[in-house]
């Protein structure tokens, strides 16, 4: 399951893509629909859409500091990002589905600012790695993308782009040291090395991942 190198092109499109996703899967839900168990536990899908929207907000912190220099975190404390995540079961359906579109189409349009050179420039993320801000749009499509599955609509790994399950493999399977990775289709073997629900047969189970 390999694959030619991702790049931020492809991440943008894939970004674009998992955002269309997640969108049209809350734009039908109701306040008992928003109010429901998400697939992620102890999370109803307010409290993911908050989290998503929350997200595009503190990515485009570290857009400004790419094209500014000025330094500014994706969140000014753990604290705030969980604030951000609490914040959810107390909006009405249309504030968050404001705020997700919002925060989206902010995101989407400081991308498109930034020049060659300020692509090229370093920002920290919240986990405290120092990265270019090329992967800016590889961060985001994680999370729209996952998490389009996480609301439990109906979307599935299987509706996600190959090429941004591919990379996805690659990368969790890096991250959590794994040598093989079980026979199976891309999108079953995505879902387990990410934690989510899958149909693979003896495979060990993996804890949550994003």
């Amino acid at each position: 399951m390999t694959g030619a190198p991702r790049t931020h092109d492809d991440a943008r499109a894939w970004a674009r893509t998992g955002t269309e996703l997640l969108l049209d899967a809350v734009a039908g839900l109701d306040e008992d629909a928003f109010s429901a168990p998400s697939v992620l536990p102890d999370w109803t899908r307010k409290h993911l859409v908050a989290h998503a929207a929350a997200n595009a907000d503190a990515l485009g912190n570290l857009v400004h500091w790419a094209a500014t220099g000025e330094e500014t975190p994706m969140y000014a404390s753990a604290e705030e990002r969980a604030v951000g995540i609490a914040k959810g079961p107390t909006l009405w359906a249309d504030e968050l589905r404001s705020w997700l579109t919002d925060s989206a189409q902010k995101l989407a349009a400081g991308l498109d600012r930034l020049t060659e050179a300020q692509w090229g420039h370093q920002v920290v993320t919240a986990q405290g790695r120092t990265v270019p801000a090329t992967e800016l749009p590889w961060m985001r499509a994680r999370e729209v993308c996952v998490h389009a599955v996480d609301l439990g609509t109906g979307v599935a790994f299987a509706d996600l782009p190959k090429g941004f399950l591919t990379a996805l493999v690659a990368e969790i399977k890096a991250k959590r040291g794994l040598a093989e990775l079980p026979d199976g289709p891309l999108p079953e073997v995505a879902a387990w090395l990410a934690g989510r629900p899958h149909s693979l047969i003896d495979a060990p189970e993996l804890g949550p991942w994003l």
